[in-house]
């Protein structure tokens, strides 16, 4: 499992920086590229429901495999059509719908399987270890992405995407689980998703959290990261928002590796809270930017996103019943990324009626808004991770 999330992070890490100027290399505009990206966006929630659902009712390292290999074939269709030199807007479009729908498929069933490989008490320890291995990838990844589309094009950059699904696949199948209870045949999926949405809404520190980064997703990953390579082909370069992207990599690896060692009582409530400083990368590159700012701006905001990713992971494996975890998890990732799509989308007319610098600080605005707004919340500021707790109320 480790090595199947770190090899298929690994390519992650080099797609979107390739995706984006392969967009812009065929003439496309920010609308464009908003429309590409967010074409996989919408695909990807689309499918994470049905993804939790079949995580919860299958083998889950089964649907890992058939997700990573769909995965592998539509990325490297991508891959040939822009070294090809026949990729169009629609053409890219399409295909990311696909690649969308598989990862929403697997993002599930990788997160719930977790709990079945460790015991219970390395758990923390389990999530740490996994992210910081991904978090690596990302390092490596981004950086990749940044000297590739400079020195031989986006194309290739896709094609390691490619390979690393198709790499990720026997590792899935190899990886051994213990089984745990699944859904009875007798229910169907809206039954299914209505368990799965009772666990979610009866935590009201589970939604609480997933309504503050519908925002903060929307913003960064949605806004943000389209406007980034826009301004970095019109100041620093192309490679230079690879850097940047890589800096906050290294700060999620810090950040993971704070949250092994470092257990406060309150470390849901910290992570929270530290979340915010995902701002920083707005303001810098709303004025304008140098290369080594934006770095020290993304690597404080990785440092937050990491010790808040692996306190996430660990209290809700911990605090979710097994056997409806991933729909759980499925809830949860719907809420948190179904504002990326729309600000993929909105990130193009946004910026041609306010500005980009009007429009990366009010972003910056509305991620400190909504994680003073999460912190308010009396069961996030209560929350302790216990180890074997199972359930409990909002």
């Amino acid at each position: 499992m480790f090595f199947a999330r770190l090899l298929t992070v690994l390519g992650n890490g080099i797609a979107p920086i390739a995706l984006a100027f392969a967009v812009l290399d065929i003439g496309g505009s920010a609308g464009d590229l908003g429309l590409v990206v967010a074409a996989r966006s919408i695909f990807n929630v689309a499918f994470l429901l049905i993804g939790g659902v079949l995580a919860d009712r299958y083998s889950r390292s089964k649907v890992l495999v058939w997700s990573s290999v769909i995965a592998a074939l539509s990325q490297a269709v991508v891959a040939w059509l822009v070294l090809d030199g026949s990729a169009t807007v629609a053409l890219l479009a399409l295909l990311g719908t696909v690649n969308g729908a598989a990862a929403g498929i697997a993002l599930p069933a990788s997160q719930a399987m977790v709990p079945q490989t460790v015991p219970v008490h390395t758990l923390r320890e389990a999530n740490a270890f996994i992210q910081l291995g991904i978090n690596g990838g990302t390092v490596v990844g981004a950086s990749l992405g940044g000297i590739l589309t400079s020195l031989v094009g986006p194309g290739w950059g896709l094609a390691v995407d490619a390979l690393g699904f198709l790499c990720a696949a026997p590792l899935y199948l190899l990886t051994r689980a213990s089984a745990t209870q699944v859904t009875h045949s007798q229910t169907n999926i809206l039954q299914d998703l209505r368990d799965g949405w009772k666990e979610f809404i009866a935590r009201n520190w589970v939604w609480g959290i997933v309504v503050q980064f519908t925002i903060i997703n929307a913003a960064f990953s949605g806004v943000t990261m389209i406007v980034g390579p826009i301004v970095a082909d019109a100041s620093f370069g192309r490679s230079g928002w690879g850097f940047a992207l890589a800096a906050q990599g290294i700060g999620l690896i810090v950040g993971s590796l704070i949250a092994l060692r470092w257990k406060p009582r309150r470390d849901l409530y910290i992570g929270v809270l530290l979340v915010a400083f995902c701002a920083l990368p707005m303001v810098v590159l709303s004025q304008h930017p140098s290369t080594p700012a934006l770095m020290g701006a993304f690597f404080v905001a990785g440092v937050g996103f990491g010790q808040f990713g692996v306190v996430w992971a660990h209290s809700l494996q911990t605090h979710i019943p097994p056997e409806k975890l991933a729909r759980v998890y499925a809830w949860d990732a719907i809420g948190s990324f179904v504002a990326i799509p729309i600000g993929e989308l909105a990130a193009g007319p946004l910026t041609l009626h306010f500005g980009i610098t009007g429009v990366l600080l009010a972003c910056a605005a509305a991620v400190v808004i909504a994680t003073l707004a999460a912190a308010c919340i009396p069961s996030i500021r209560r929350h302790e991770n216990g180890v074997v707790v199972r359930r409990e109320g909002g």
